[in-house]
């Protein structure tokens, strides 16, 4: 989870999101060697959105006061 602090918030938030990516790295390649094709590709999209963060290619979610409101439908 990526979390802020009021002390260096933003730099701990970067490390989170690249402590994330590598994760996401090392989980395709067990996806990979699984031969989970459809986890490998949303492994992958995942990787990708983390490096647009780290890059500012994007923002984060949290930082949208009015993000997607929930339908309150059940999952």
């Amino acid at each position: 989870m990526v979390s802020k602090t009021t002390n260096g918030g933003e730099s701990r938030t970067g490390e989170n999101i690249a402590y994330i990516r590598q994760m996401l790295g090392e989980l395709r390649m067990v996806a990979e060697k699984e031969g989970a094709e459809m986890l490998c590709y949303l492994i992958e999209m995942a990787y990708v959105e983390a490096g647009d963060l780290q890059l500012g290619r994007r923002s984060l979610s949290i930082h949208h006061r009015n993000g997607n409101k929930s339908t309150r439908m059940p999952v």
